[in-house]
């Protein structure tokens, strides 16, 4: 099993065998939080206007997500795992989400195009993501850090990226090192300023948990929708 490391959507692009798209702040430490809670699966879409279209034809679906960071206008929840947390079990059983953010869904979509499964990264389903590939052992694996706004890197997702390489393959990782790198960085202070609502302070401390479920997040083309569902590895 060969691992590669790539970041930005350019690694998204260049993916091959297994893709594992990392996004850990913030949307897929939400994904992983928002089917714990009972939600049936995901749909990830590219625009807000393809969400939008979706809710119009079916309005029990509850739309998550962000443009620059900012939540979107019409949609339920920005792309916040604390606010999914604060909604609680009771909002989310059994219904269906879009999600639509700026960096990891628009690189799980441009993964799908080129690898021969997709999975979605985060340091919460880490540990259950590396049981699954090395179960079934591809004989490449491409593990892609989707930085801020697919423009660059962001040292949570590098260092995702990392943890996942030192689960698949031994290599060296260490998690003091890791904190000390992501924490004091403006990805993590920009929500521990509290200056901005969006950006709740609350995020990180979700975020950079280790190895919470034991579930991964894997991506499928169903007719004209990409859904993701969870699989045991």
């Amino acid at each position: 099993m060969r691992v590669l490391r790539s970041s930005l959507l350019e690694g998204a692009r260049s993916a091959r065998g297994s893709a594992v798209v990392v996004d850990v702040f913030r949307a897929f430490s939400c994904t992983p939080l928002l089917l714990s809670l009972g939600v049936r699966h995901s749909n990830l879409v590219a625009t807000p206007e393809e969400a939008l279209a979706l809710k119009a034809g079916d309005l029990k679906l509850i739309l998550i997500g962000e443009v620059g960071g900012v939540p979107i206008e019409g949609f339920d929840l920005g792309n916040s795992p604390s606010q999914i947390l604060r909604r609680g079990r009771e909002f989310f059983a059994g219904k269906a989400v879009v999600q639509r953010t700026s960096a990891g869904v628009q690189g799980a979509l441009a993964a799908l195009e080129a690898a021969d499964e997709v999975l979605l990264g985060s340091f919460m389903v880490a540990r259950a993501t590396a049981a699954y590939l090395q179960a079934r052992r591809p004989e490449m694996v491409s593990l892609v850090a989707m930085g801020v706004q697919l423009k660059e890197k962001a040292p949570e997702d590098e260092w995702c990226v990392a943890y996942l390489s030192h689960l698949l393959d031994g290599t060296a990782y260490d998690h003091n090192q890791a904190l000390r790198e992501i924490i004091f960085q403006e990805t993590t202070q920009k929500f521990l300023r509290r200056d901005q609502a969006h950006f709740p302070a609350e995020d990180p401390i979700l975020c950079l948990q280790r190895d919470i479920y034991d579930f991964v997040l894997k991506v499928t083309r169903e007719g004209e929708r990409v859904v993701v569902r969870r699989e045991k590895p």
